[in-house]
């Protein structure tokens, strides 16, 4: 009858409604339910409302929300298989599934068909690297997920996988391990059979695999690459964990991810992917030295001394690099910090040194007092060509400047070089500063905690550092590995926001693993030596 009489009902015109799904349709830029809808008899009608709303890019009518809240009748467990896909295409709706999502939960609906995600609802994180609470970075990583359902071939799988991912953070203990339950429980109470619930579980339990081994670990450990391998079990899982990996480090914040962090998983998934297609692997722990890396050995080993390579790093690291900084060759210019570029890892700063005791505190050391901070580093030994006796140790370190610009690299190297004969005292300049500026009270960090890892590796024991990141951490942690006598065969350094990560592997000095004990000791030596 309104539209009989031209369109009017008291003045106004009347408004369009155009269909989106069944139950919903489009009014006045919103997602709100038909006339014909009936909350009452269709439990499926929330989720439907949700995704159709998303997918559309429109928000949800908050009237439609509040009648969903009230009216709707609650899915039956396990969810039919509607509802099921209906909660995959809102999760798979890029960044639409925000608002809509914000708008389900603030009437109670998200809890409603998802009881676990009461618990972190609203709830902090305990890193200061996140941007978001623990929920709203939940939904952030399914977001980032939505961008690589192309690269899978579950797409749905990854989906609630990144929903799921941090479940766990509600409980006590390790948010993996409890998180790992709770979405066997989600996966069978919304439907999935159980292969694929095992494989969510498998997914949520592993989700900082990935990153954390490739960042912590030494990828040229054939035992670090079967141990992931053992652990993600297919290929199917691995290209999934993969996705989701990135997709939680993008949705943490910029100092999570990075271009030189995904290539050093995507290097991990390569090795891992061939494990599992039964390829052979390599026994040999040393991947063979570039050519890059052979130049500088030869160099450092004819002069006796430090060799330095200085470049800006704004992409991957790549094969070539500049001329080595040495007492025959001038110094690139300082380049400055790329805070402002897409690279937040800074400058790529490579050393060859003949091997001699004392190497990793000095390196440390001297950069600490030129303020630089160690995003991350590797040291490992690089043997000499053949007909040429010795070894050379090859420190690869991503540093930024505090302040400023880099210095040049002959005054690093000049340092270098009296810190490793002894007349140039790290330690005392190093506290010298600290006393003239001394630091600002501020909230106290947790303790430090230095763990062996089991098993990480064959031929070397594995120690983990976890302790508040301060200038000078690296140069006291090498300082008390000297003390202990034990030979660091190579160090993964990784600097999440506040907090540093350190991987050392280490043996004795004929270059076998630590015995169980003794291990035990160099560890809890590390620690206080950090306590103090």
């Amino acid at each position: 009858l309104r539209a009989m009489m031209n369109g009017r009902n008291g003045g106004k015109p009347v408004a369009e409604r155009s269909p989106l799904a069944e139950g919903v349709v489009e009014q006045d830029g919103e997602a709100v339910l038909a006339r014909t809808a009936r909350p009452e008899r269709d439990p499926v009608l929330p989720l439907r409302a949700a995704a159709a709303a998303a997918q559309a890019g429109l928000p949800l009518s908050r009237h439609a929300v509040r009648r969903l809240a009230t009216t709707a009748r609650p899915l039956p467990t396990p969810w039919p298989a509607e509802a099921r896909e209906q909660l995959v295409t809102l999760l798979g709706s890029g960044r639409p599934t925000v608002q809509v999502w914000e708008a389900l939960e603030a009437e109670g609906l998200v809890t409603r068909l998802l009881p676990d995600w009461e618990r972190v609802r609203c709830r902090p994180q305990r890193n200061a690297v996140h941007l978001w609470t623990v929920d709203r970075h939940l939904i952030e990583t399914a977001v980032r997920a939505a961008g690589f359902t192309r690269r899978v071939h579950r797409p749905d799988l990854l989906l609630i996988a990144a929903l799921l991912h941090d479940i766990g953070k509600g409980w006590p203990g390790d948010h993996s391990v409890a998180g790992e339950t709770i979405a066997r429980d989600v996966a069978a109470r919304i439907g999935f059979d159980g292969a694929d619930t095992a494989v969510l579980a498998t997914l949520v339990r592993h989700h900082l695999l990935l990153v954390e081994t490739a960042t912590r670990r030494d990828l040229d450990d054939p035992a670090t690459v079967r141990a992931v391998a053992q652990a993600v079990g297919t290929e199917h899982t691995l290209e999934l964990l993969h996705a989701l990996t990135e997709a939680d480090a993008l949705a943490t914040g910029p100092a999570a991810w990075s271009s030189w962090r995904g290539s050093l998983v995507a290097d991990l998934v390569k090795r891992v992917s061939g494990v599992l297609a039964g390829e052979p692997q390599p026994e040999a722990e040393t991947a063979a030295p570039t050519a890059e890396q052979e130049r500088l050995a030869v160099e450092a080993f004819r002069t006796g001394g430090p060799v330095l390579a200085l470049r800006a790093q704004t992409e991957p690291p790549a094969d070539s690099a500049p001329a080595p900084s040495s007492p025959a060759s001038p110094s690139p210019p300082s380049s400055p910090s790329s805070a402002d570029g897409p690279e937040p890892l800074g400058v790529e700063l490579l050393i060859a040194v003949p091997d001699q005791a004392g190497v990793l505190p000095a390196v440390a050391g001297v950069l600490a007092m030129h303020r630089l901070t160690v995003r991350t580093a590797e040291l490992r030994s690089v043997p000499l060509p053949d007909g040429v006796e010795g070894s050379v140790l090859l420190l690869d370190w991503r540093v930024a400047a505090q302040y400023g610009s880099l210095p040049q690299a002959a005054r690093l190297r000049a340092d270098l070089v009296r810190a490793l004969d002894g007349t140039l005292d790290i330690a005392a300049r190093l506290a010298e500063r600290d006393a003239a500026h001394p630091r600002r009270r501020g909230v106290e960090p947790p303790p430090p905690r230095v763990t062996v890892a089991p098993a990480a590796s064959r031929l070397a024991t594995v120690i983990e550092v976890r302790a508040q990141d301060a200038p000078g951490l690296l140069f006291r942690l090498g300082r008390a590995l000297e003390a202990a006598g034990v030979r660091v065969r190579s160090a993964h350094v990784s600097t999440l926001g506040a907090n540093a990560v350190d991987a050392f592997y280490v043996t004795r000095g004929e270059g076998t693993p630590l015995p169980g004990d003794e291990a035990a000791s160099v560890a809890r030596g590390l620690e206080e030596s950090l306590r103090t």
